[in-house]
């Protein structure tokens, strides 16, 4: 199936799509700091570079878009356009977010994932009950 964009339209809207600062990640850090968390934003030096760094608890949490990372949820589903190239380029997030999550619990800190099938299209109280339960996970010790 052809696009119906041209390569110049098609650039100009990819161009839009955020690497930081989504809606969904503001939404994760405000909801935390609600919740009584201090953290870093970036994870800088460390692998990933963790959309939020709570170094008090040794807890790091990504926020990952369904089709970037590949969820098996209704949100993702490969383009019909160039699919040979989405599905090597979403099988090589998916192998990298996997060995990044390995090196981060070697070295010691517990990881949270936060997908966005969780949050976008979710009734409000559905959405604090899901962020109660993520504050619970990283206040716990274990």
């Amino acid at each position: 199936m052809a696009d119906s964009l041209t390569p110049e339209q098609r650039s100009a809207q990819m161009s839009r799509i955020r690497g930081t600062n989504t809606k969904l990640e503001v939404l994760v850090r405000k909801a935390l700091h609600a919740r009584g968390f201090r953290f870093r934003l970036g994870g800088a030096g460390l692998p990933g570079k963790p959309d939020v760094v709570l170094p008090k608890y040794g807890t790091v949490v990504f926020v990952h878009g369904c089709f970037w990372h590949g969820h098996s949820c209704p949100l993702y589903r490969l383009p019909k356009t160039r699919p040979e190239f989405w599905a090597a380029k979403i099988d090589s997030n998916r192998q990298r977010d996997a060995r990044v999550e390995t090196q981060l619990r070697e070295s010691g800190w517990r990881v949270e994932l936060v997908w966005e099938c969780s949050l976008r299209g979710v009734k409000e109280a559905d959405r604090a009950l899901f962020f109660d339960q993520l504050a619970a996970r990283i206040r716990s010790t274990g």
